[in-house]
């Protein structure tokens, strides 16, 4: 059993890391980050650099977190790729970030995201970062 979390180097992808080991954590099992380049694009700012995936594996270590790191470049699109892991490595659960779109953005999302919600067959949690919220008088 595992967790597959959708990873993205950038703040979301930092606030959906913590939320994944702490799942991992609590279900005592393996967490399997994806981190997917778009189309096999070496330059594709959603992949994580060297650095990034040892501060990555560092901070699950740290937790307690056996964590494996997959970062394929075949041409496939990021949903087939977490979708992939989430099948192979029996997955319980995929953990992935959302930002917040406008109206119109989430009539027409057509994002990664909300492919892996429509197509995976186990619970999608989809993590946001926390928005203050106003104080009342």
């Amino acid at each position: 059993m595992s967790i597959v979390l959708a990873h993205v180097p950038n703040a979301l992808g930092e606030t959906a890391l913590r939320f994944a080991i702490n799942e991992a954590s609590v279900h005592h099992t393996k967490l399997v980050v994806v981190n997917s380049s778009r189309g096999g694009a070496l330059g594709d700012p959603h992949l994580a650099s060297q650095e990034q995936l040892d501060e990555l594996r560092d901070l699950a270590t740290q937790a307690g977190v056996e964590v494996e790191v997959e970062q394929p470049i075949r041409n496939e699109d990021p949903d087939f790729e977490v979708i992939d892991a989430a099948t192979r490595h029996d997955a319980i659960m995929i953990v992935l970030a959302v930002r917040r779109r406008s109206t119109v953005g989430k009539l027409v999302m057509g994002s990664t995201a909300q492919r892996i919600l429509m197509e995976a067959d186990i619970p999608v949690v989809a993590v946001k970062p926390a928005v203050p919220r106003p104080t009342r008088h």
